[in-house]
């Protein structure tokens, strides 16, 4: 028997099956996935289900069918990768203008972790907020290099019809910073969802959690996933030579430089920096390019440190 994962807290996993619902656990100490993972389920999961026919309601899983896709992140923590949701038709990454304050970065390394994997619409949210130029810089960035970007206020309705309309019919994620209207944004699409909703902080600026786990539920035109508000987003399964490719700017110059492996950092002749230099690139997307690539090579060699140890 199939069942798809709506939710799971302390590895208890709610899963419907049909107009059913059971309360499973993994069969077993542990899921055979092959891979080393923090969480080898994940709402929107495909999971295979034997029924506990001496407890009313329970059952257990005892394997999960092959993804679609998945949104996942490097667990820094953990050491390890940690999906947040699976097999989607869309993700949604929500962003504030002001309060909490707009992070194109985030944005990137979202674009980045589903380049070719998942299709993302990228939501302004809050535009009753005040909106500055770097803001509008970088949306119009993003639309340029082919990005749907949409516009949106969970407060004064602008801009929610038509969100609604992208999400028919599909499985789409909604992923973002705690602050930046995720829950409103959704009651506001289907107020039968009735997500809690947050307040932001007004000493530090940033949001508060509402959502402790990715919730899946449906509505009479798709499936939602809502997500917990995230802080990082580190890309997974991405190695350092290879991250610019992931950039989607960055591609019409990949292969023009003179070194044949170019991280487009220090080497002479690298088309990417003359790019940058030109404004063919925007500046802001070659820092978050550099972060990311930090990152990544600093992952590297934490993980090598501990082989040693």
């Amino acid at each position: 028997m199939q069942g798809v994962v709506r939710y799971g807290i302390n590895n208890i996993y709610t899963v419907k099956i049909g107009d059913q619902t059971l309360e499973c656990r993994i069969k077993g100490k542990k899921l055979q996935t092959g891979k080393r993972e923090y969480n080898p389920i994940s709402a929107g999961d495909l999971v295979d289900i034997e029924i506990d026919h001496n407890n009313t309601g329970k059952g257990m899983i005892t394997h999960r069918q092959d993804r679609k896709n998945a949104f996942s992140r490097w667990n820094r923590k953990r050491g390890t990768v940690q999906t947040i949701a699976s097999n989607v038709d869309l993700l949604v990454c929500i962003m504030s203008p002001e309060s909490p304050p707009f992070r194109p970065r985030f944005a990137d390394r979202v674009l980045v972790n589903t380049e070719d994997t998942i299709p993302v619409l990228l939501v302004l949210n809050k535009i009753d907020q005040e909106i500055d130029s770097e803001v509008l810089m970088r949306i119009e960035d993003w639309k340029r290099m082919g990005y749907d970007v949409h516009m949106t206020s969970a407060e004064t309705g602008e801009g929610v019809d038509e969100l609604r309309l992208k999400l028919r019919d599909i499985t789409a994620a909604f992923v973002g910073q705690s602050g930046v209207g995720k829950s409103s944004l959704l009651n506001a699409i289907e107020p039968g969802f009735n997500f809690k909703v947050g307040e932001v902080s007004e000493k530090f600026n940033k949001g508060t959690h509402t959502t402790c786990f990715a919730v899946m539920d449906n509505w009479d035109a798709g499936t939602i996933i809502d997500t917990p508000g995230i802080k990082e987003i580190d890309p997974v399964g991405i190695e350092p030579e290879v991250l610019s490719h992931f950039m989607r700017d960055f591609k019409p110059f990949i292969g023009k430089c003179s070194h044949s492996v170019c991280l487009h950092r220090e080497e002479p002749g690298c088309a990417v920096k003359d790019a940058v230099e030109d404004g063919r690139i925007l500046d802001e997307r070659y820092q978050s390019y550099l972060r990311m690539l930090r990152d990544l090579e600093q992952r590297i060699n934490d993980n090598r440190y501990r082989k040693e140890e």
